[in-house]
């Protein structure tokens, strides 16, 4: 998925049936691959037209770590109702966990 996904933000022309065939191979179905091309085109979007715009960042964010561990996003579960999110498991076209 990030091969595909940096792939796709580097050289968006030479993205080939190939790819998305290396995400069903993966496990990924047509729903899931929909999800992850069009997240990340948007994220390819909102940095380019910030960047165009010379939208800087707001100070809060310099210097500040704002990753999730893996133990840390499962421990969220709850909070969004015990739900893997979209697009993560078999039911929306994932691969199983």
């Amino acid at each position: 998925m990030l091969d595909y996904a940096i792939k796709l933000t580097r050289d968006p022309g030479g993205m080939t049936s190939a790819d998305t065939d290396a995400l069903r191979a993966a496990g990924f179905g047509d729903a899931a691959i929909l999800d992850i091309c069009q997240v990340t085109s948007y994220y390819n979007y909102v940095n380019r037209l910030a960047d165009g715009l010379g939208v800087e960042l707001e100070d809060y964010w310099e210097g500040a770590d704002h990753t999730l561990t893996r133990e840390e996003f499962v421990a969220l579960k709850p909070a969004r109702g015990g739900t893997a999110p979209r697009g993560a498991g078999p039911a929306h076209g994932g691969p199983a966990a």
